[in-house]
């Protein structure tokens, strides 16, 4: 299941679904979101087991440990064996979606489109 030979960060992180495309991982990598113990690195940076990952993008800071490295992308289940994140980094992650969700609920959302009509008035509302 896993493989002793260390694995690029870039496919890392996609092989363990921290990011939909690998390509997005690169960006994010390149982009200086991505940290491995605690120095900012490029995409083709070898990771090993017991590192330490920091993801700067999104939401809130997360940080994990490597625990495994997959030789393929594969289930989330299989992905989610492949490291260990930190207790505070999942109340941080947690605390942040609950503010995201209260915020959804303060701002209230029409119940449909506006009409032609409706638009209208929106357009001459806001120009002058």
């Amino acid at each position: 299941m896993t493989d002793p030979d260390p694995l690029r960060i870039d496919k890392w992180l996609w092989f363990v679904r921290l990011f939909k495309t690998r390509a997005l991982a690169r960006q994010s990598v390149l982009a200086g979101h991505i940290r491995v113990n605690g120095h900012r690195v490029k995409p083709a940076r070898p990771v090993a087991i017991g590192d330490s990952v920091e993801i700067t993008a999104g939401l809130s800071p997360r940080s994990f440990a490597v625990t495994g490295l997959p030789r393929r992308r594969g289930s989330a289940s299989e992905a989610a064996t492949m490291y260990e994140e930190s207790e505070e980094s999942v109340e941080r992650f947690r605390l942040a979606m609950e503010q995201r969700r209260l915020r959804r609920i303060a701002s209230p959302h029409p119940e449909r489109r506006p009409d032609k009509r409706a638009r209208r008035q929106i357009i001459r509302f806001t120009r002058g």
